[in-house]
């Protein structure tokens, strides 16, 4: 059955093309399995919770009649703006206009969220762009730049709110810089979701064609029910495609955990346990409640344009597992730098179980794609990543330098693999965070430096050990079949170029004096130099055989030491290192190799002279790769195939004998 929704009809449609319903939830409450819901141009301000689930073979589709000309949003446009002093203007709402969830007396809150300045969900937009919320009536009357902003510019625009003194009103004060707020178009986010079933498991619904904008969501961390405008809330088989998803508060879509009762951001409310251990606590508790292949995740996301969120475009944790993230262009996340903490990425993903990552545009995040803990199965192909490092000069002159504000492209966090990462383009200064193993790297372009090697794995503790022990799974399953640390090591680069760029100077000024840090090492030379001294397999394997090293003893120190790594065939530009166990590394110190990014016909395309340069290898396969260590799981695909890298970025054939990098000239 086809339901026609548009939001000039009258009320009380029957959902007819005649008659159409005149809200998208109408016929959320009605639609059942292999129903289609036609949705006519407009904006709906309403939020959307689907009711039925549909099936594998018949799954509910909701489509925008006009591709991205169907508008849900979780903001209203308020008008009423009173003069209160120079730009600023107030606006006072009674609470019953927010209905059960007022953004204006909700704060941000959760796990691993930095606490700087408390803000509220809540947000105002002056023509679809948010102001920065301030503590305080005064910093709104006398704004001020606020430096740690990747839009600097606009930071003047600002707003406080609070509750009228014995009245049930909220009150929001604005400095609109100059603009006269009634003549504007000026929203506030007032909904938590804007595509969001209430209930978990329903399943395989398809949402085409919107645009999903200004939801006020809540700070999204692994160990809680995670917020998204857009979420299958704990089920199977979602289909997210040609939507533009922008301007959530924190999270754009979420593919994330359930409410875990009594384990819901528990380190926040009960201060006694370590997030670390809640977290492996939601993992078993999970399994517990029927986390399973059969019963989560399977989603995918496609051609979207996700932009201008507050914490991370795409989020989830357990709910993310077997997903296909594909062709969508990702960017300009955590810009406003309102919002700090440990979850933060174009992509932040825990326990990303065979999901695929492929051919999706990373770029202007304060991270692309952050990986963490439970990376087993996935693959990370095709991507292009730029400017994620921190890409405004002024940034770099600001005086913190702790933390994990630098950002990189790629960020894999205490994983135990297998990970694949192939034929990606890599271009900020950083690219890569590698405090991990289980890794392997065939043919990537590295325009910047790896990072973070050997380190991560402590908790922050002084006097006591906090090694982190993270889940191990079956080969393409949920089921936890142990837990361990990391030992680093275990991984392997194979057919790669690293091409080391000219460093801004006040990068280097950030890095100098950080280089011992228990969470980053600060490198900033490209290459595979950051795994000197570890050993290749054949060393490895001695200790096991009553060899223990010169000067050592057969202690349990073996089962403890670092794992080996394959290093073989890679190419090195402008000064780029290879580690000292490479075999057969091609160092260019003759020739000067440029790489730009430009753009084409509206895409992005990479220039460079590297293709006079770049010497020939050999195919890499599954076999090639072998198993990451601790899963005993080999290097590919989901359904168990072998993988043969035989084909380039772009998709063109490669030879017996391809060149080596992400193209073939």
């Amino acid at each position: 059955m086809i339901y026609y929704v548009d939001g000039n009809a009258k009320p009380h449609g029957n959902g007819s093309k005649e008659t159409p319903f005149n809200k998208i939830q109408m016929a959320a409450a009605v639609a059942m399995p292999g129903d289609e819901v036609l949705v006519a141009p407009g904006v709906y301000r309403e939020e959307v919770s689907p009711v039925y689930a549909g099936t594998e073979k018949k799954p509910i589709v909701y489509r925008s009649v006009e591709p991205r000309k169907a508008v849900i949003t979780g903001a209203e446009a308020v008008t009423g703006w009173e003069p209160y002093e120079g730009d600023t203007w107030k606006l006072v709402l009674p609470n019953t206009f927010f209905g059960s969830y007022n953004p204006y007396t909700t704060l941000v809150f959760g796990d691993w969220l930095s606490d700087g300045i408390p803000c509220h969900t809540g947000e105002v937009y002056l023509n679809g762009k948010s102001l920065y919320e301030q503590p305080s009536l005064d910093k709104v009357l006398n704004p001020e730049f606020y430096g740690e902003s990747w839009d600097i510019e606009f930071t003047k625009h600002t707003w406080y709110t609070c509750q009228e003194e014995g009245a049930e009103n909220t009150i929001i004060y604005a400095n609109f810089q100059g603009k006269n707020p009634n003549e504007e178009r000026v929203e506030i986010n007032v909904r938590p979701h804007c595509f969001y079933p209430a209930a978990e498991h329903v399943d395989y619904i398809t949402l085409t064609g919107f645009v999903v904008t200004m939801a006020a969501t809540n700070w999204a961390p692994p160990t809680a029910l995670q917020d998204g405008m857009i979420g299958p809330h704990w089920s199977k088989g979602w289909v997210i495609e040609d939507c533009e998803v922008s301007h959530s508060k924190c999270s754009g879509i979420s593919l994330g955990k359930y409410l875990q009762q009594n384990n819901d951001n528990k380190w926040s409310r009960y201060k006694y346990k370590d997030g670390t251990q809640t977290q492996r606590d939601c993992s078993l508790i999970a399994q517990l409640d029927g986390w399973s292949k059969e019963t989560i995740g399977s989603h995918v996301v496609r051609n979207c344009d996700i932009h201008d969120c507050g914490q991370t475009g795409i989020v989830g944790n357990l709910g993310c597992v077997f997903s296909l993230i594909e062709n969508n262009h990702i960017h300009h996340i955590n810009n406003k730098r309102n919002l700090a903490g440990a979850e933060i990425g174009g992509i932040k993903f825990h326990a990303a179980i065979d999901v695929i990552i492929r051919n999706n545009t990373f770029h202007d995040c304060t991270r692309g794609i952050w990986l963490d803990w439970q990376t087993q199965g996935t693959r990370v192909s095709k991507n292009l990543f730029y400017d994620n490092c921190m890409s405004r000069d002024y940034l770099l002159k600001r005086e913190n330098k702790e933390g994990l504000g630098l950002g990189e492209d790629l960020f894999i966090e205490i994983a135990h693999g297998p990970c694949l990462v192939d034929n990606n383009i890599f271009l900020s200064e950083r690219c890569i965070k590698l405090p991990t193993q289980g890794v392997a790297f065939v043919h990537n372009l590295f325009y910047g430096s790896i990072t973070a090697v050997g380190r991560g794995v402590k908790n922050g503790s002084v006097n006591y050990d906090s090694t982190r022990y993270t889940p191990i799974h079956l080969p393409h399953r949920t089921e936890i079949t142990g837990f361990m640390s990391i030992l680093h090591g275990d991984v392997r680069f194979y057919n790669n170029v690293f091409v080391q760029p000219k460093t801004r100077q006040g990068l280097i000024d950030i890095c100098a004096g950080c280089q011992d840090g228990e969470w980053d090492d600060e490198n900033l030379v490209a290459g595979t130099l950051s795994y000197n001294g570890y050993m290749t397999e054949d060393v490895w394997k001695t200790y096991f055989e009553g060899y223990c090293g010169e000067g050592s003893s057969d202690t349990r120190d073996k089962y403890y030491m670092p794992l080996p790594v394959w290093v073989k065939d890679n190419a090195y530009f402008n000064g780029a290192k290879p580690c000292d166990i490479e075999i057969n590394p091609v160092v260019d110190n003759e020739h000067e190799v440029t790489v730009e990014l430009v753009e084409k016909d509206g895409k992005m395309e990479v220039v460079s002279n590297l293709a006079a340069f770049l010497p020939k290898g050999e195919i890499i396969t599954s076999d090639t790769l072998g198993e990451a260590f601790e899963p005993e799981q080999r290097f590919e695909e989901p359904n168990g195939d072998d993988i043969i890298f035989d084909t380039d970025y772009n998709g063109k054939k490669r030879p017996v004998n391809p060149v080596f990098g992400p193209f073939e000239y």
